[in-house]
């Protein structure tokens, strides 16, 4: 199994969870964070502000091996340029804590 990770703007989570639906993936994980990218300016009541922190949301799903890549060649086909980034790492263990179930089954 794996998890795969998108960090992306706010304004493109349904289209992470679109692509995760269009592959049966419906639990996730979706985090508020703020990532530091050297700034970037907005206009705030007229006037140019550099701001230092950029919102985006963290959104996390494990899946199966099997899936991986077709899962993100559709986030990279949903997804807009400078929407984010993905990050995909091996998960050794799933356990769910009620049922004691393991690996795919705890998913």
């Amino acid at each position: 199994m794996k998890i795969v990770t998108a960090l992306v703007r706010p304004h493109a989570l349904d289209a992470v969870r679109r692509a995760l639906e269009r592959h049966a993936v419906l639990g996730m994980t979706i985090t508020e964070v703020e990532t530091c990218e050297g700034g970037h300016v907005e206009i705030h009541k007229g006037a140019r502000v550099e701001v230092g922190l950029a919102p985006r949301l963290r959104v996390e799903s494990v899946v199966d091996d099997e899936i991986v890549e077709r899962l993100l060649d559709q986030l990279v086909t949903n997804l807009d340029g400078g929407d984010g980034q993905l990050w995909v790492r091996h998960v050794d263990l799933v356990l769910r804590v009620r049922t004691g179930e393991r690996g795919h089954d705890a998913v």
